[in-house]
């Protein structure tokens, strides 16, 4: 998944593909707000987008997509058009084909070969972007930095991301790459219909509603402090935006921040009483949690004490679906909703 988002260390290896791919940074408004993400045209040309970076003119329908970054090809994928090169997946891909299984069974029922895939383990490959010949570049979910959105502008116009870095929600994600591939329209409708399904699986788990959830990264080398996601980050936006409530540490760090995450030594853990559930990256052994529970300081945390601790397994399918994608969602909400309520008991 994939968070880089973003670019975490190696020991933060399991938030900086999906976060970092991701992880950026704004959190995610609930189902069906209005966010003003900036693109003009209803499927028309020429389509203006509005972001971080400026203003970018599209001026007919591109025939050849690119994608860069984390996650930015499912949008066209789930509308049902096949970028001509994307990212190559280098976390939480189960078979090493670079390619995510959802991503695989989308590209099976279009009947389409995978796309280029672009390596972007050492930063953006502009070459092999350049040798896809596109006609527009999409980014609207990444960390592109002013050289290299400047970069990727001389080869094709380039969606960037509207605010911050790693930021953007996935419904803004679908947003602006649908309307700068001319299907605005269909991109409304392939939100609503991943609501609909987000609530339904949700529903399933009425204990999750009330429960105040925490994503973080707990380093097993190094139980000195916790690292956790801010408000900022898409993980912890996408469940306060089904309005999870929030815990105060999250909410009084992510204040005057523009960072998606931070760290609290663990001589605070006080700070921590009321979370319901701890999320985090590990081992499927489950060893973190009886580490925590053995550290004199975080032991006095409730929901260490309790266990109420839900591990996503370092570098799998599910850890990196945990970071929300037009197509992810499909794949894995059952199964992940199914983890943070198991940790409840």
């Amino acid at each position: 998944m994939h968070r880089t988002p973003i670019a975490l260390t190696t020991a933060l290896a399991a938030v900086a593909t999906a976060a970092l791919v991701l992880t950026g940074c704004a959190g995610q408004t609930a189902p069906g707000a209005d966010t003003g993400t900036a693109a003009s045209g209803d499927g028309g040309f020429p389509v203006t987008i509005e972001h971080a970076y400026g203003e970018t003119t599209i001026g007919a329908q591109p025939e050849r997509i690119a994608t860069v970054a984390w996650a930015n090809h499912e949008v066209p994928l789930a509308l049902g058009v096949v970028p001509v090169g994307m990212s190559k997946a280098t976390w939480g891909d189960d078979d090493g084909d670079g390619v995510l299984p959802w991503v695989e069974d989308q590209l099976d029922e279009l009947g389409a070969e995978t796309p280029v895939l672009f390596d972007e383990t050492d930063g953006i490959d502009f070459e092999a972007v350049a040798d896809t010949e596109p006609d527009v570049i999409l980014a609207a979910y990444s960390g592109l930095t002013q050289e290299e959105y400047d970069t990727l502008s001389k080869i094709a116009p380039v969606v960037a991301y509207p605010d911050v870095a790693w930021g953007t929600s996935y419904e803004d994600m679908i947003r602006l790459n649908s309307a700068a591939i001319g299907l605005a329209t269909e991109g409304d409708q392939l939100i609503q219909d991943l609501h609909a399904e987000v609530a339904t699986a949700l529903a399933e788990h009425p204990e999750l509603a009330e429960s105040k959830v925490l994503f973080s990264y707990i380093d097993p080398t190094d139980l000195s402090q916790v690292g956790f996601y801010t408000s900022l980050d898409t993980r912890p936006g996408f469940l306060t935006g089904l309005g999870l409530p929030e815990p105060a540490v999250v909410a009084d760090e992510s204040a005057g921040t523009d960072l998606f995450y931070v760290t609290v030594s663990s001589e605070e853990a006080d700070r921590f009483d009321d979370v319901d559930v701890f999320v985090t990256y590990g081992e499927a052994d489950g060893a973190i949690i009886a580490q925590l529970q053995a550290d004199p300081l975080l032991s006095q945390i409730p929901a260490v004490a309790n266990g109420n601790i839900a591990i996503l397994e370092n570098s799998t399918p599910l850890a990196a679906s945990a970071n929300p994608s037009p197509l992810s969602i499909g794949w894995g909400i059952d199964e992940y909703f199914a983890l943070l309520a198991g940790a409840l008991t």
